[in-house]
C-alpha cells in the first residue's frame, strides 16, 4: 500500500468514527426529548447551539490551513490568491455573515418559545454540551488528515450552510406543518438525525477529493 492509499484509507476510519459519535451524540437528544415529553421548539434551541457550533469549528477549521487553493472563489468579484491575508477575510467574513444568519434566527426562537415555567434549560445545556464534545472531536480527528491536502478554502467555507440549511428548513416546515405534537417530535428527532448524518457524510466526501499534496 503506498503513502497516497494509506492516506485514504485512513481518512475513511475517522470519517466513520465521527460519523458514530455523531449518531451517539443525536441519541442522547433523542433519549432525553422522548422521556422528558419535549416539543419541537425545544429542540430547535439545541439544533441552534449545534449550529452555532458548527460555525465556530469552521473558523478554525480556516484559519488552521496551510495550503489552500482559491480556483473560482471571489471577494468582492476579485479573483484572490491563497494569501494570508484572504485566509483572514474568509475566516471573517464567513464569522459575519453565518452569526447574523443565526442571530436572526435567536430572535425567531425567543419570539416563538415559551422560555418561562418547565422550560429544560439545565438539559438543553447538557445536549448542547454533547453535540460540542462531537463537534470537537470530528475537528480533531480530521485536522491532521487535512494537512495532507489542498482544500479550497471557498469550500470550506461554505460546508456549514449546506450542512445546516436544509436541516432547520426541514425542523421549521414541520412545526409549520404538523405542530409541536409528540408525534411531530419523533418525526424531527428522526428525520433530523437523518438529515446530520446525510449531510456530514457529503461535507467529508467534498473534503475528500481535495487535491493531494505534489509531495506525495
Amino acid at each position: 500500500m503506498d503513502r497516497t492509499e494509506s492516506i485514504n484509507l485512513t481518512g475513511q476510519v475517522a470519517i466513520d468514527r465521527s460519523m458514530v459519535v455523531l449518531l451517539l451524540s443525536n441519541l442522547v437528544t433523542i433519549v432525553l426529548a422522548v422521556y422528558q415529553q419535549w416539543d419541537v421548539f425545544v429542540l430547535m434551541w439545541i439544533y441552534w447551539g449545534q449550529s452555532v457550533i458548527i460555525g465556530y469549528f469552521n473558523v478554525r477549521r480556516i484559519m488552521d490551513l496551510k495550503e489552500f487553493s482559491t480556483a473560482g472563489f471571489k471577494i468582492n468579484n476579485r479573483a484572490v490568491e491563497p494569501t494570508p491575508a484572504t485566509q483572514r477575510q474568509t475566516a471573517v467574513f464567513f464569522a459575519l455573515h453565518y452569526g447574523i444568519f443565526h442571530l436572526g434566527y435567536l430572535v425567531f426562537l425567543s419570539v416563538d418559545t415559551k422560555v418561562a415555567g418547565s422550560f429544560p434549560v439545565f438539559y438543553v445545556l447538557v445536549c448542547i454540551g454533547v453535540f460540542y464534545l462531537n463537534h470537537w472531536f470530528s475537528y480533531s480527528y480530521n485536522r491532521e488528515l487535512e494537512q495532507d491536502r489542498v482544500p479550497n478554502i471557498g469550500s470550506i467555507m461554505f460546508f456549514p450552510y449546506i450542512r445546516i440549511i436544509p436541516m432547520h428548513l426541514m425542523i421549521v416546515a414541520g412545526v409549520s406543518i404538523f405542530g409541536a405534537s409528540t408525534g411531530a417530535l419523533i418525526i424531527f428527532l428522526l428525520l433530523k438525525t437523518a438529515a446530520d448524518a446525510a449531510m456530514h457524510f457529503v461535507e467529508h466526501a467534498m473534503a475528500r477529493s481535495a487535491i493531494l499534496k505534489n509531495n506525495l
